[in-house]
């Protein structure tokens, strides 16, 4: 039962990957907006960018992640079993 609820948090394709990396998205903007009012000026505006800049980053290691486990995938199928 466990291995089927840790299924779930599991990402398997690129549709997936997307929309979490959509969802980080969504609280990095909120996060920053919080930054923005708590910190008025060149601080603020510093502390969302961080919040933005470090989805870029999940986003792509969490891309390049799933590519390699493609590779990892197809280099472990025996041979002739297309």
């Amino acid at each position: 039962m466990l291995t089927k609820i840790a299924r779930l948090f599991i990402i398997k394709t690129r549709p997936e990957a997307f929309l979490v990396i959509f969802a980080l998205a969504n609280g990095a903007i909120q996060r920053g907006q919080v930054y923005l009012t708590q910190y008025p000026g060149f601080g603020g505006k510093l502390l969302f960018i961080a919040c933005t800049g470090s989805v870029f980053m999940a986003g792509g290691k969490i891309l390049d992640c799933l590519k390699f486990e493609a590779k990892a995938r197809i280099a472990a199928m025996p041979l002739g079993a297309d």
